[in-house]
């Protein structure tokens, strides 16, 4: 299968404005009578004006954009949405101020379509988006716009756009009044809330907080360890989907995989090792846990002495007490662990 990456053009700044390229994934020239391919726009970078005589359809991909018809607001787009573009409308398209955006474009009937381009996009009207920006409205305190910033720096929100009243209320109750309660560091917290939004199926959240946490230093070791402390408790089946968002994120950083091992145990070690860990933790009460479980049931707090405690909590790359931060969070997010929650 090719690889769009593999094919990535410059596109001349006679028809575009800033750095834009593009990856063509069927040619003019190809008997599909569709000219597909896609566009990456770094920030502030735009198309000119221009008509497409068969129209053209625009999925973005990644990032925040904008989108404009001839007499028309300029429309905001994220990744995700479908942009239908009617036959021989004047429009523009391109990048938000401080947000890439790639799209996928789609020109039907190319056998018959012509590209008109027309005047330059000039950076009064293209800021005129900012005058326009709805997110102006928001009164966000000093400290709510420092802290969102320190984790998503020039992040734009599309519920800011879509939602400002629900944006100014959340965002300065999260990102301020929370966040001056308690002494937790900014790091922790955020590892914390990875924790409960993978305990909570939270995918979208965790992609947020994985991003604000390689943005405020968290290392991608650190991150990985987050995610493989809830194997044990959350399971697999619903890890699973958050291994493969984390590593489409460490990989679109430029972050190799995998990443160094921090296995401490082997087969043979995990369970001596694990117990010994537990009583670490628990005191002797694990003893007696052993000695009042049925023979029959011996196995169950084997596992969880070889498994959750051998092969995680001994992993290197988080201390204890972070791990056992992490669990606690996990065992709130998701319901119904009373008694583990006593037990931790």
């Amino acid at each position: 299968m090719d690889s769009f990456k593999e094919k990535k053009i410059k596109l001349p700044q006679t028809n575009f404005t800033g750095t834009v390229h593009l990856s063509m994934a069927i040619e003019a020239e190809e008997d599909y009578n569709t000219v597909m391919g896609t566009v990456f726009f770094e920030p502030k970078a735009r198309t000119n004006w221009h008509t497409h005589t068969s129209g053209q359809v625009l999925i973005v991909t990644k990032g925040v954009g904008y989108y404009q018809e001839k007499g028309k607001p300029v429309q905001f787009i994220h990744e995700g949405d479908i942009v239908k573009i009617p036959k021989d409308v004047e429009h523009w398209h391109g990048a938000s101020h401080n947000s890439e955006m790639n799209h996928i474009a789609i020109v039907p009937n190319a056998d018959d379509d012509r590209t008109d381009w027309l005047d330059r996009v000039t950076d009064e009207q293209y800021d005129e988006v900012l005058a326009d920006n709805q997110i102006s409205t928001i009164n966000l305190s000093e400290a709510a716009i420092k802290n969102h910033e320190a984790l998503w720096p020039n992040y734009e929100s599309k519920a800011a756009h879509t939602d400002p009243e629900l944006i100014e209320i959340f965002d300065n109750w999260a990102f301020d009044e929370v966040w001056q309660q308690g002494n937790t560091d900014t790091k922790t917290r955020v590892m914390m809330i990875m924790a409960s939004a993978i305990a909570q199926g939270a995918l979208t959240e965790y992609n947020m907080f994985v991003n604000a946490a390689l943005n405020v230093g968290i290392s991608p070791v650190e991150v990985k360890e987050v995610l493989y402390q809830s194997v044990p408790y959350v399971g697999i089946a619903k890890v699973v989907d958050f291994i493969d968002a984390t590593n489409e994120i460490l990989t679109d950083r430029g972050i190799g995989l995998p990443l160094e091992g921090q296995s401490a145990t082997t087969r043979k070690s995990r369970l001596t090792i694990g117990f010994e860990l537990q009583k670490a933790i628990f005191g002797e009460r694990i003893d007696q846990l052993l000695l009042s479980t049925p023979k029959d049931q011996q196995h169950i707090p084997e596992f969880l002495a070889s498994n959750c405690f051998g092969d995680y909590y001994t992993r290197s790359g988080l201390d204890i007490q972070t791990r056992e931060l992490l669990t606690y969070s996990m065992l709130i997010s998701l319901g119904g662990t009373e008694s583990q929650i006593r037990g931790e």
